[in-house]
């Protein structure tokens, strides 16, 4: 399978792939294609000689600077990534691409003999609400990459939503993300939702963002999380994307600046191929990308709402 999309808020264009190795192992990577060439491109073309580009420069043996490149670019790459929210929808599909990507790749869960039954691979006891700075640093320990996929479950916590969403999406998180930085984390992705930011661009009264935010001011509490993080120092990436969906994509992924989506819709699987490409890729480095599925009609629907 491969999906493209531009990254608009980029000065250059940028194609996005998913798709399988000669391996059979499936791989993600944003290659980037040049302004002047995107300009007289179509986007199918545009993404083509983003592939063909990409694939010449990194086999070329006659440009030994991109050679010494690249291999600085190996050395220094994410390969020991914990995902926290593991048992999630959307953390689970994050844990299996990285796993199917060979990354080294541990799961950050509650109950780990709970969830080894539905996981396959190395699980380690992560509770952004219960585990002291201390204990998250330990078990941090030792990885360069943290994908964040823990958020409060409303389904599970109707009677305390605002306290649960308190504790979870604002100080469990922002514990997390400093227990990152001392345990030498060097990239977090953090998947968040559009209109995180709404109110500083006139969505608060939307039904989107009034919506959203009843589940306990959820919004207002990410928010608080994604301010954290972009202060931290570290290497990040916050994955807002639409309404999620537990089905296969049926339209192409679009990839937009921060603050300008209010509706949309889109599948888990793009979000956890997303999430897994910023890890490695320097044009996602400390950027907030708003993701949904271009069905080629402006999107009308986020989580059910119709807009």
């Amino acid at each position: 399978m491969r999906i493209a999309f531009l990254l608009n808020f980029l000065p250059c264009a940028v194609a996005f792939s998913s798709s399988l190795a000669p391996t059979g192992k499936s791989t993600t990577a944003l290659h980037l294609v040049s302004e002047d060439e995107a300009s007289s491109f179509s986007r199918r073309e545009a993404i083509q000689a983003g592939f063909s580009t990409a694939t010449t420069l990194a086999g070329s043996f006659l440009m030994p600077k991109l050679a010494i490149a690249e291999e600085e670019t190996k050395a220094t790459a994410i390969k020991n990534v914990v995902v926290a929210g593991a048992t999630g929808q959307t953390g689970s599909r994050v844990f299996e691409r990285l796993v199917a990507q060979d990354f080294v790749t541990t799961g950050g869960v509650r109950n780990v003999a709970k969830a080894s039954k539905s996981l396959k691979g190395n699980l380690k006891e992560l509770d952004v609400v219960e585990d002291s700075l201390e204990s998250l640093t330990e078990t941090l320990k030792g990885a360069d990459g943290l994908i964040i996929a823990c958020g409060m479950n409303p389904g599970k916590n109707l009677l305390r939503m605002s306290a649960a969403a308190h504790e979870v999406d604002n100080v469990g998180t922002c514990k997390l993300i400093s227990a990152a930085k001392n345990a030498g984390v060097k990239k977090v992705v953090m998947v968040s939702s559009i209109l995180t930011d709404g109110r500083a661009w006139g969505q608060e009264n939307s039904p989107g963002f009034v919506a959203t935010n009843a589940f306990g001011g959820a919004l207002d509490e990410k928010l608080v999380a994604e301010k954290f993080l972009r202060a931290s120092g570290l290497d990040y990436t916050i994955v807002r994307p639409g309404g999620l969906k537990a089905k296969a994509p049926s339209g192409e992924l679009s990839v937009n600046p921060e603050n300008t989506l209010n509706s949309g819709e889109i599948s888990r699987d793009l979000v956890a191929d997303v999430s897994v490409a910023c890890l490695n890729d320097p044009k996602a480095s400390n950027k907030v990308l708003e993701i949904f599925e271009d069905e080629g009609k402006p999107p009308k629907v986020f989580n059910g709402l119709v807009m």
